[in-house]
């Protein structure tokens, strides 16, 4: 089932953007916005210094049981999935440059994995770039990587803090050797962290998730561990990049922006999820936006292919 949802036209409030009024804000990066940078304006997502220092604020006993009325506890979604959709046309409408609207996507962010980890959700996955977003040019896929890894270097001390477990999904065969060792280390650093997952799917897509499960089986195969009438469901998952997470398959997936499409994200792992598409761009979603997806979802009879008793 999917929902479509259109708000009353909104304003924006910069007041969001007083870092000194965002009591316990999450900072998924304490340094770093990803942004572009003015350099290549126009050229897509990218990563940005911010000059301003701030830590996420861990969750207190208080928080971690508070629900929004209406919203039950035993209905949440235990995954939660997110194309974060509309970030440059945030800005265009605004008179923008195209870097603020990523700066401002990053708050929302920020926002909504807070929200997950005070509401009891447990694995939040973002489709932060795709193996489609190789085409565009080196100089900036190459900027983009550099401020990445050295992102990731400043926050081993924030998601311990914070007892968030991050992993890193998607192709890595591209990326530089140094970063796949920052990401290698972040990983196992916040490996039994347990309050939330996240999932960043970098270099990720759908049909490559479901290739190089093949692949993997084939070798299998091939090597005599498995024969080929084992082959079934659970092995698939068993290979598809999600098997870092106990929760594989999202219950529900959040696209903002109005576009009615997955865009080649979670392709296997979507087949029963719940949908929910809003016309919000990605900076304008927030708190009441998230609040609404997850009403809708609590809504809903989930039979996977089954009748109502």
């Amino acid at each position: 089932m999917l929902s479509l949802r259109v708000p009353a036209p909104t304003s924006f409030d910069f007041r969001r953007f007083n870092a000194g009024g965002l009591d316990r804000r999450w900072r998924l990066s304490r340094d770093c916005l990803f942004s572009l940078s003015p350099d290549f304006a126009g050229r897509g997502i990218g990563f940005g210094v911010r000059s301003a220092k701030s830590e996420m604020a861990p969750f207190t006993a208080a928080e971690e049981e508070t629900l929004p009325e209406g919203l039950q506890p035993e209905l949440m979604p235990k995954h939660v999935a997110v194309i974060m959709d509309g970030n440059g046309r945030w800005a265009k409408n605004r008179g923008l440059q195209p870097w603020d609207g990523h700066r401002a996507g990053v708050e929302a962010l920020r926002e909504i994995v807070e929200l997950c980890g005070k509401w009891g959700i447990q694995v939040l996955t973002v489709f932060a770039f795709s193996t489609d977003n190789w085409i565009r040019p080196k100089i900036e896929i190459d900027f983009l990587l550099s401020l990445f890894e050295r992102t990731l270097k400043s926050e081993f001390d924030t998601l311990a803090k914070n007892n968030v477990r991050i992993s890193v999904i998607g192709d890595s065969s591209k990326l530089p050797e140094s970063l796949i060792e920052v990401i290698n280390e972040v990983e196992e650093v916040t490996k039994n962290n347990t309050r939330l997952q996240l999932i960043v799917a970098v270099g990720y897509s759908g049909k490559y998730d479901v290739v190089q499960a093949c692949r993997g089986i084939a070798k299998r195969v091939k090597d005599g561990e498995i024969e080929v009438g084992e082959i079934d469901e659970r092995l698939i998952e068993q290979e598809l990049e999600t098997n870092c997470t106990e929760f594989p398959y999202p219950d529900l997936l959040i696209r903002t922006s109005g576009e009615l499409r997955v865009s080649n994200f979670l392709l296997w792992q979507l087949a029963y999820t719940e949908l929910f598409f809003a016309q919000e761009l990605w900076p304008d979603f927030g708190r009441s936006g998230f609040i609404e997806a997850l009403m809708s979802f609590q809504q809903r009879q989930r039979r996977f292919g089954g009748r109502k008793s």
